[in-house]
């Protein structure tokens, strides 16, 4: 691991400061995914501005028809609220599906989206939804958020402050989960809504989350697990590794759709 500067950030203001300050900052929060990158030199950022102490980040509220959680609330704070599980259960039980006990209590969903990790759970959530993803500078759709692998609308220096996810009617996530770290091989979220049917992929393609049109309209049509049962996806542009080939992970797209419209009720 490379030398660095570390901070403590008091504010997101003085986050913000000191991150502005630094020749090649970055920030921190539970480490779930920068501390690793760090062990393995694959960073060398000159100084770590940790943000995991600013109170105004960390909370989780319903607000009218949305639920809106601060970017350093943990997987297992997402997993364990009451205004989570009452208004999007869906996404409770998708947080308490993350990794393990340790990375639940020490990972955070701002982490984990600035991130865009092709596999992670979030980014399915938050497509699927609608979500409005939050900064220090502005609000970014969540469609307009993820741009590719490991990539992000986020600027240099900007910080996600919250995600506001939209309530929907009705909501379901399935995976199925590489056995050892849980990440998902393939992640399907499907949502209903106020503006219709919305249906994202994570875990299965070399670009990161998508969504899958085709089964959006035959849902539209008929929500029902036998209105996607028909609707192919192609391999092509599919991860294929050594976890699931690309045809194994079109397969997949179709069982965990069927899986999660028939959880939605």
């Amino acid at each position: 691991m490379h030398d660095f500067q570390y901070h403590r950030a008091a504010s997101l203001e003085d986050a913000a400061g000191k991150l502005k300050a630094a020749a090649d900052g970055a920030l921190v929060s539970g480490g779930m995914t920068l501390l690793p990158t760090l062990k393995l030199r694959l960073a060398s950022p000159s100084d770590l501005v940790d943000i995991g102490g600013i109170a105004e980040l960390s909370g989780i509220k319903a607000d009218g028809g949305a639920v809106v959680i601060g970017a350093t609330a943990t997987h297992a704070a997402v997993a364990g609220s009451a205004d989570v599980q009452g208004k999007i259960p869906a996404l409770a039980a998708l947080a308490g599906g993350i990794g393990d006990p340790q990375v639940r209590n020490r990972g955070t969903i701002g982490g984990s989206i600035a991130n865009n990790d092709p596999a992670a759970d979030y980014p399915a959530a938050c497509v699927a939804l609608g979500a409005t993803i939050k900064t220090d500078r502005r609000e970014i759709s969540a469609d307009d958020f993820f741009a590719g692998l490991f990539e992000t609308a986020l600027d240099d220096g900007e910080i996600v402050t919250a995600v506001s996810f939209p309530v929907p009617d009705k909501a379901a996530y399935e995976k199925f989960p590489n056995p050892a770290s849980r990440y998902a091989v393939v992640g399907v979220f499907v949502a209903k809504g106020g503006d219709g049917v919305r249906v994202a992929v994570t875990g299965a393609g070399q670009d990161g989350v998508f969504r899958v049109a085709a089964m959006e309209e035959a849902l539209a049509a008929n929500f029902s697990a036998d209105a996607v049962a028909g609707v192919g996806v192609g391999s092509d542009g599919l991860n294929s590794d050594m976890h699931a080939s690309n045809e194994y992970r079109a397969h997949l797209i179709g069982v965990m759709a069927k899986r999660a419209v028939a959880a939605c009720g």
